[in-house]
């Protein structure tokens, strides 16, 4: 790291900066995707999973015979074939509590949750996998359904009998001393919110084909952390790891979801080993909606203390998790998050806030884009709005007040006790009260919040603004390998994982930059286990401050080992040869870069720093009383992302990450009745927002303070779109329906649901109007 000098790598920026448009789009506009239902191989068979079709129950029989007589069918596997059934290892955030969660990758004796894999067809074909699917006779005892986190709390039916208790664990975030604050404050107010359950929703399903040939394992369909994946399934299969490899094809997206170990990253290959050849299982959107990672489902209970003047003292309270049944890679992340991260970029002295962690017989839950930060940001967010009105304080200056200034940098945020990588962090630069002022000159605040509650051609008028920080560049390293090829070109191979976030893109403008080529001249390759030695992968808005670092240090070592190799050929000093656009040279000397075909190096990038990036939102809504309609007339986001490689993939980032939070206030809900059942499990029932929803998203990316934490100066930009939105537009719908007393406290906003709080608001206050009238 020593020899990378930032000063340096600015100055030769031709590349980085550049609105470069995406090198992905050709082949995908093509058609030249390579999906994994694309893949062929040899001997191809296909698979479909049995899934528990109750939520709670003990496994009576599962009897196969029917299913194996089946025409064309190969196998039909149990846990019986199994044997000893590995359980899903815990990625991130551990705690040892939750080593008795974790969830077996197929159900031998009980079920948790409807769509809990029990048995795995394999046939030639998917049709006739599918028949003898629904040929296994299934029998299961019910056992009565923990359906939420009340009933899991009650402890009266336990999803795990060893532990007895559903509550998997309490992780506890502290900073100062809160009640003492909240004894001495002169405003005090208490709230309770919730957060629906929804997930992730990738164009292209999830999908894998497993090939076992002469005892090596080759998967492909591999996203977001491949050798942590191939380090799990190696050990599960008891293979060597250097008999496993998993290959990055193109995904329709990943969102945080997709990508960790789930029980099909076992089963498929395990079907592949156990046929003696080749196995892919494409999911279906049922599939998808029942087995993949649900998210965000969290309830808070929160307080917070002021001084009259708005100055925020502490906030304390309790949010309560509904976590789905079982442990999975990231489970504990969005708790540890939404307590750590509550506060957001403001001044809070004393924080006392529990996330209780609840086991239910429901599908299981782990990061979707913004874990955490998202549900924090709503609690607080709507929580502040809250305090702002009743002190009688205009908004914008109720969070200027409070905002973190930049002299208070580096800014630690609170750890999370006894947790794995407990999240001892801080915010490394910033200008937040820069940023909010300038949300606040493009968006017009004075003008727009004018119209707050306003009734303009039968709707009524909101305007609201909120901040927030987002982290990213999750370490500990990443690799990068480069290599020079016949042609001159360079193939560069990182471990960072392509997921739809324009990583080739990325990734190539600044190798080209570190390297002085055209972009033209770098190949660049991601994610496969086969590329370099050790890989991380794509998650916590990492892959370009880490990924880009590591070929950073890459292409620092590549050109020394060039200048080294030719100084021997020129007779001079490594110093003295110039190696740019494609030439090596000394004086009047001169080589082609393709003269020294073969030399490679790899290297490793170490940082355990988080960035930090930050910005602020605002909404301008029109209400429809009538039908409780929203409209957003004007969406605003500005964010500082401390350098911008690409000003135009980032924007596609920054407007995709508002629809999706947009879609999570208005429409994504993942709804249960009491046996456990799915009601949403298909896109007739589970609402996602369209391109024509909601045209009017504007993003504005600064580079303002630019991260000491990596030699890019760079900071993660992938969810900051997103993690204020369900705040600010809920507390922008609260701003216009204040003349009618309406506080919205929970999501999903749908039109109906909000329609209904309107009218059942009119009916407390025109009993409570004739209370008084009899008085």
């Amino acid at each position: 790291m020593a020899s990378i000098n930032r000063e340096k790598i600015a100055a030769a920026n031709v590349w980085i900066g550049s609105a470069v448009e995406r090198v992905e789009d050709e082949r995908f506009l093509r058609g030249n995707g390579c999906y994994v239902a694309d893949v062929q191989a040899d001997g191809l068979l296909h698979a479909c999973i049995l899934r528990s079709p109750i939520a709670h129950g003990l496994v009576v029989k599962i009897d196969t015979a029917a299913a194996k007589k089946l025409p064309a069918v190969v196998a039909v596997i149990t846990a019986a074939e199994i044997g000893a059934v590995p359980r899903i290892p815990i990625r991130q955030h551990g705690v040892p509590e939750a080593e008795l969660y974790r969830q077996p990758v197929i159900a031998a004796d009980k079920v948790r949750y409807v769509g809990e894999p029990v048995a795995i067809a394999v046939a030639e074909t998917a049709a006739a996998a599918e028949d003898a699917v629904a040929a296994i006779d299934l029998q299961i005892a019910g056992l009565p359904v923990v359906a939420d986190y009340h009933r899991a709390a009650a402890d009266d039916v336990l999803l795990f009998e060893e532990t007895r208790t559903n509550r998997v664990r309490v992780l506890c975030a502290r900073v100062g001393d809160a009640e003492k604050a909240f004894d001495d404050a002169a405003y005090r107010r208490r709230e309770r919110f919730s957060v629906q359950r929804h997930t992730a929703f990738p164009m292209e399903p999830r999908g894998l084909l497993a090939v076992w040939d002469a005892g090596r394992m080759v998967v492909h369909g591999a996203a977001k952390v491949a050798f942590f994946n191939r380090r799990t399934l190696a050990e599960m299969l008891a293979l060597p790891e250097s008999a496993v490899d998993l290959i990055e094809v193109d995904v329709g997206g990943g969102f945080g979801a997709r990508g960790e170990f789930y029980p099909e990253d076992f089963l498929i290959p395990f079907a592949a080993r156990h046929v003696g050849g080749s196995v892919r299982w494409v999911e279906g959107r049922r599939e998808h909606l029942m087995a993949m990672n649900h998210a965000r489902e969290m309830y808070a209970d929160i307080e917070i203390a002021c001084r009259r003047d708005g100055t925020v003292l502490a906030l304390r309270g309790t949010v309560d998790i509904d976590l789905g049944a079982y442990v999975r890679t990231n489970g504990i992340t969005p708790p540890r998050n939404v307590v750590q991260f509550m506060a957001g970029p403001y001044y809070v002295p004393n924080i006392a806030l529990d996330a209780v962690v609840y086991a239910t017989n429901k599908t299981p839950t782990g990061t979707y884009r913004g874990p955490g930060r998202f549900e924090g940001s709503f609690f607080g967010e709507r929580l502040f709005d809250m305090a702002a009105y009743d002190l009688g304080i205009d908004p914008a200056e109720f969070r200027r007040r409070n905002i973190l200034r930049e002299e208070q940098m580096p800014y630690p945020l609170p750890a999370i006790l006894d947790v794995e990588d407990g999240g001892k962090t801080e915010c490394d630069t910033g200008a937040y009260g820069v940023l909010l002022d300038r949300c606040l000159d493009e968006f017009g605040w004075p003008e727009k919040s004018a119209l707050n509650g306003k009734l303009i051609d039968g709707r009524y008028h909101g305007c609201a603004v909120g901040c927030f920080i987002e982290g990213g560049a999750g370490g500990p390293r990443e690799n990068a390998h480069m290599q020079i090829q016949s042609d001159g070109s360079i193939s560069v191979s990182v471990g960072s994982s392509a997921i739809g976030q324009a990583l080739e893109t990325v990734l190539s403008q600044i190798a080209a930059d570190a390297l002085a080529l055209p972009m033209r001249q770098i190949k660049l390759l991601h994610g496969s286990t086969t590329l370099v030695q050790e890989g991380f992968g794509s998650f916590h808005s990492r892959s370009t401050v880490m990924g880009g670092s590591a070929i950073l240090v890459a292409a620092e070592g590549l050109l020394n080992e060039i200048r080294r190799s030719a100084a021997g050929r020129f007779g001079c000093g490594p110093a003295d040869v110039r190696v740019a656009d494609g030439l090596v040279e000394h004086g009047a000397a001169r080589l082609l870069l393709a003269e020294f075909a073969g030399l490679s190096v790899e290297r490793t990038y170490h940082n355990k720093k988080h960035t930090y990036s930050y910005g602020s939102h605002a909404a301008h809504v029109a209400v429809d009383p009538e039908t409780g309609t929203v409209e957003i007339l004007d969406y605003l986001t500005v964010e500082d992302v401390g350098r911008i490689i690409n000003p135009d993939t980032l924007h596609g980032q920054v407007l995709g990450a508002v629809v999706q939070g947009l879609g999570s206030v208005f429409l994504e809900h993942l709804q249960y009745d009491e046996n456990g059942q799915l009601l949403t499990g298909s896109l007739m029932d589970y609402g996602l927002p369209r391109a024509a929803d909601f045209p009017r998203i504007r993003g504005f990316s600064l580079a303002l303070r630019p991260s000491p934490n990596n030699p890019l100066g760079a900071k993660g930009a992938g969810e900051g779109g997103l993690i204020a939105v369900g705040g600010v537009i809920v507390n922008a719908i609260a701003a216009a329906l204040r003349p009618l007393s309406v506080e919205p406290r929970d999501l999903p906003l749908s039109s109906p649901r909000l329609w209904e709080l309107i009218e059942n608001t009119k009916r407390v206050r025109t009993s409570a109007d004739a209370r008084g009238a009899t008085q």
